[in-house]
């Protein structure tokens, strides 16, 4: 005799979506975007419905749709976004500074979902939470259609950490901090756990949007900033985002670009401190010179994503000191949600802009 399954009684919140939510699906590479129409969604208790202001396409969406990174199908790419919140679950939701969230909030929100109670979560790594999951990255059926920011709304499931964001900032400012700003953020942080950045040397391999954050975020930490890029106009347009040039070894080396790790290791002087960044697609092996390691005292580590503490502290440099620097214009094209393949092939090219911007119902 066959088994019923069981479902267990999770308090749900019923929206129903007039005009209905879109959703951009992916069904693999090689196939054009399919639009869904979501007419409502179930919030379950400390769930958070968002409408999309805009979203950014990131480096990792476009290695999805050329097969240069896994991901299961069909879903709904997309991390980068900011947003104001239209509905809350029974029982609400809190900002990461522990204020409960209210409509009409405008909010960007970490790319995982953390349990905060596994053993990761409590040694302050939530981004590797042994139940972790992940806007952008996940099939859409599980946890609803609305599960990527590439659509008109994003459900945030509890365990999302959701940070207020200012209205006086531009959305192409707000949409790539919860991914290339904030991770800029932890790797600086990272390197100043190991000595104050104040005065310190920092190089920079790679004048992507995680290298120039980082370069603003280390120069007004005190830190004299070289960026190194093959690409003369990135280079160029570090300049404007701190940087100059070293006139001695760094201190610290941020390896951004995923393909600079020998030299960022051979480049350090000794006692430094190299924080890896870049390498989170396929790259060639790099020869580990342990012994060069071992007798020059070197820090070797690796920063993947962020903490929602992290995300708060990204918003709040933007905000502040981050005005200072072009980061309004690093999103360089604005297109309609519906013409996402078009903006996913521009996003690839080789001159394309830090990011392209996608707006839903344009």
């Amino acid at each position: 005799m066959g088994s019923a399954l069981i479902r267990p009684s999770v308090p749900r919140t019923d929206v129903a979506l007039r005009p209905s939510a879109t959703a951009m699906v992916w069904i693999g590479e090689g196939h054009p975007h399919e639009t869904i129409a979501v007419p409502g969604v179930a919030l379950a208790d400390g769930d958070v419905l968002v409408a999309v202001e805009m979203s950014t396409i990131c480096g990792s969406d476009v290695h999805t749709v050329r097969g240069r990174r896994t991901a299961p199908t069909p879903l709904v790419l997309g991390h980068e976004s900011v947003g104001r919140v239209i509905a809350t679950g029974h029982a609400g939701a809190a900002a990461v500074d522990g204020t409960p969230l209210r409509i009409g909030d405008r909010v960007v929100w970490s790319v995982t979902v953390s349990c905060a109670s596994c053993d990761r979560c409590l040694r302050g790594m939530p981004q590797k939470c042994r139940t972790l999951g992940k806007y952008g990255h996940e099939r859409i059926g599980a946890h609803g259609d609305l599960t990527g920011a590439f659509g008109s709304h994003v459900q945030l499931r509890e365990g999302t950490a959701i940070v207020r964001v200012p209205e006086s900032l531009p959305a192409a400012v707000l949409a790539p901090a919860s991914c290339a700003t904030a991770t800029a953020w932890a790797a600086v942080a990272r390197a100043g756990r190991d000595r104050d950045l104040e005065g310190a040397a920092v190089r920079i391999h790679g004048a992507g949007l995680v290298g120039l954050s980082a370069a603003a975020i280390a120069t007004e930490q005190g830190a004299s900033v070289e960026v190194l890029d093959p690409n003369a106009s990135r280079s160029q347009l570090a300049t404007r985002f701190g940087a100059g040039a070293l006139g001695r070894d760094p201190d610290v080396v941020i390896e951004a670009s995923g393909h600079a790790v020998a030299e960022a290791l051979a480049g350090v002087d000794t006692g430094g401190t190299v924080v890896l960044v870049g390498s989170v697609f396929p790259t060639e092996p790099v020869a580990l010179d342990a012994e060069s390691i071992v007798r020059r005292l070197i820090t070797v580590t690796g920063v993947h994503n962020y903490t929602g503490a992290e995300l708060a502290e990204a918003v709040a440099f933007l905000a502040g000191r981050g005005r200072a620097y072009p980061f309004a214009d690093v999103v360089g094209d604005v297109r309609p949600l519906t013409a996402i393949d078009d903006a996913l092939r521009a996003a690839s090219a080789p001159d394309a802009p830090l990011r392209i911007g996608l707006i839903p119902g344009r």
